[in-house]
């Protein structure tokens, strides 16, 4: 049984424009094309994969997405897996969304935007070496949950602190940053997946932030803004002091977290 393209778009529900972009995009090509007329005719085989992509256009699929489920799907459990797989890229942009509402509520009522306003206590002072358990790697910021569950694993019952982000690069880096995350321990390691060392003495530049680590630059512009007032010259590797973050699993609430930033210094009178 072959349908025209007037029939098969009205037990489709697809309009003959439709039908014809779908053609040129190849997602939904006709089972065969009279070579003199250049009709179109559709298959039940057709009418099956159209249905497919009335479902997948109601799911918001985009028409590369589409094309991806329908040359790689091949019953109803693949087709599972990738309904699944688009909820989770959907609750993602969601939950990012709330978040630059939340960014924007900040400015559309003042009051709550002063509320918000750290003001920083700033010092200098001298931090003695620590001993501790090191993984330094290239890669995000946000990479870190990739590499502390190995650390703790490593270090078992040494631990002796909070955990210390080390940031060798002096500016902001998005894809490659030379990161070093490292965990105080009460003896040197020695495991074959981390680095026992001693992070140096350092005079340095602290303050503490409470809240989220999307607010962390306004701690360095403290930081900077000081040592410029008092001619000091900042240096690398800072370092951030997780004194309360998320958990392993649960994020928990980011207003809580406190953040210790130290920022190396050299020059001027502390």
């Amino acid at each position: 049984m072959m349908y025209k393209i007037s029939e098969f778009s009205k037990i489709t529900g697809l309009s003959v424009k439709a039908l014809r972009y779908y053609d040129e995009e190849t997602i939904l090509t006709p089972a065969c094309r009279d070579s003199e007329t250049g009709y179109r005719y559709y298959s039940k085989e057709d009418f099956a994969k159209a249905q497919r992509i009335l479902l997948l256009r109601s799911l918001d699929f985009s028409i590369a997405e589409i094309r991806d489920v329908l040359e790689n799907c091949r019953d109803d459990s693949d087709l599972t897996c990738y309904l699944e797989e688009k909820r989770t890229m959907i609750q993602n942009r969601i939950l990012k969304e709330k978040e630059l509402i939340k960014k924007m509520n900040l400015y559309i009522k003042p009051n709550d935007r002063e509320e918000k306003r750290m003001n920083y206590q700033i010092e200098v002072k001298d931090i003695p070496s620590v001993t501790v358990a090191a993984i330094r790697y290239r890669g995000k910021y946000d990479d870190t949950g990739k590499y502390i569950g190995k650390l703790y694993k490593a270090v078992k019952d040494q631990g002796a602190g909070a955990p210390i982000q080390c940031y060798h690069d002096a500016e902001y880096r998005e894809e490659d940053a030379d990161l070093e995350l490292c965990l105080p321990t009460k003896k040197l390691i020695r495991h074959p997946d981390v680095e026992g060392k001693t992070l140096p003495a350092i005079r340095a530049i602290c303050t503490t932030h409470v809240g989220s680590y999307s607010k962390l630059n306004m701690a360095y512009k403290a930081i900077f803004d000081y040592a410029g007032e008092n001619g000091l010259a900042c240096l690398t590797p800072s370092r951030e002091v997780y004194r309360k973050g998320p958990g392993m699993i649960f994020k928990g609430n980011e207003d809580g977290y406190i953040t210790d930033i130290i920022v190396p210094v050299s020059g001027g009178v502390a």
